[in-house]
């Protein structure tokens, strides 16, 4: 068995089912990432657009001076339905939708943080890399954590094309999968390129964005992606998009699960939130609690609580109002409490306008009462 065997071999060992091998070289669509900055279609993610981080998306050799080879990994999605909490204790997101409105949660959070789950991973497949050569090697890993065009490499790595719906799609294995990356000072024989282009003349991904974010050069305008708005937008959602942004609580699947390459490998977990009125009740310390080791915690209880309230709002069950109306007046965010207004605002009906009339007198901050007034005009 050759070094690149042994090394893809103990890479499947360890839990990964992609592997390639590609160089360092500048990424191939890196100036379809330059106009996509440019045109500001990365929203508030300001950390992608510094500059420091453009010239290392330029040139991972930025990252590591000896770089000679890049390892690509993917997993699919956890599927673990259990979030994992101090003390194995399980906090449970229940996949059964409830009797009352339920969120929806991308797959891919179904299970702990992958983050926590790929870094040992990592580590030793380095370690037995350098056990192999009988010395150290010069490394730096990262899983979606680091200033790499990660879809870009991993196509160079022969693992998959990207697709319309600008996810990495691998031929028998679809996109429900994370990648990883090992930058090396270590040379390694490279994978060809997947040059393909499987997608043909499908368009079902754009045509199924209930947002139409997906943009026909295969990026996205992420500012009206429902992802973003739920998980990496920490200001107030736009009224105009959170209509469109149906019951999701935490990132979508929507253009995944319309992929016909996911058909013939679907991934087996729908993740949802069972009860969206309980959930409005989360204290700080339940949350974080609930979500520790999830990656439901990214969106802390205040990002979190924002997009409860819009799947409230969004699901019309009138049993919900009398729990929206004691956030709208008890909950110490006004992040919370303004999209608890807007929620109210779509359930109509003469009680629910009472309710945000009397609120007014009850609220100080300035938002939440532009969201009031707003919800009062529409009925």
């Amino acid at each position: 068995m050759t070094l690149v065997q042994a090394l893809k071999s103990e890479a499947r060992r360890l839990g990964f089912d992609l592997v390639g091998i590609t160089t360092p070289e500048p990424p191939p669509h890196l100036s379809v990432y330059q106009r996509w900055i440019a045109a500001g279609l990365h929203g508030e993610m300001s950390y992608l657009a510094s500059e420091r981080a453009c010239s290392r998306r330029a040139d991972p050799r930025t990252i590591v001076p000896d770089c000679q080879t890049i390892l690509v990994l993917g997993a699919r999605y956890p599927e673990d339905a259990s979030l994992t909490v101090r003390k194995g204790e399980s906090a449970a997101v229940n996949l059964t939708a409830g009797k009352v409105a339920a969120g929806k949660i991308a797959a891919y959070a179904c299970g702990p943080d992958y983050h926590d789950l790929f870094a040992p991973r990592l580590r030793a497949l380095v370690a037995f890399l350098e056990a192999q050569v009988g010395h150290p090697i010069p490394n730096r890993w990262y899983t979606d954590t680091g200033p790499l065009l990660e879809r870009d490499l991993a196509q160079r790595a022969g693992l998959g094309w990207i697709g319309k719906n600008t996810c990495l799609i691998a031929p028998g294995l679809g996109s429900y999968f994370l990648l990883a990356e090992i930058l090396l000072a270590f040379e390694l024989e490279p994978d060809p390129p997947f040059l393909a282009d499987r997608c043909g003349t499908c368009t079902r991904c754009l045509a199924a964005c209930p947002t139409g974010c997906i943009l026909p050069d295969r990026t996205i305008d992420a500012r009206r992606c429902i992802s973003y708005l739920t998980i990496e937008l920490k200001s107030a959602i736009p009224p105009d998009l959170r209509p469109l942004m149906g019951e999701w609580v935490f990132g979508c699947d929507i253009c995944q699960q319309v992929c016909p390459w996911n058909q013939s490998k679907p991934f087996p977990q729908i993740g949802s939130i069972p009860d969206l009125q309980a959930e409005l009740k989360l204290t700080p310390e339940e949350f974080n609690h609930r979500f520790r080791g999830a990656p439901l915690r990214r969106t802390k209880r205040r990002g979190y609580l924002r997009n409860v309230a819009v799947a409230l709002g969004n699901s019309h069950d009138l049993t919900a109002i009398p729990s929206l109306v004691q956030t709208l007046r008890h909950d110490p965010e006004p992040l919370v409490r303004g999209h608890t207004a807007w929620a109210l605002g779509q359930m109509g009906g003469r009680a629910t306008q009472d309710a945000l009339q009397a609120s007014i007198q009850m609220e100080a901050d300035a938002f939440v009462l532009a969201e009031i007034h707003a919800a009062i005009k529409i009925y």
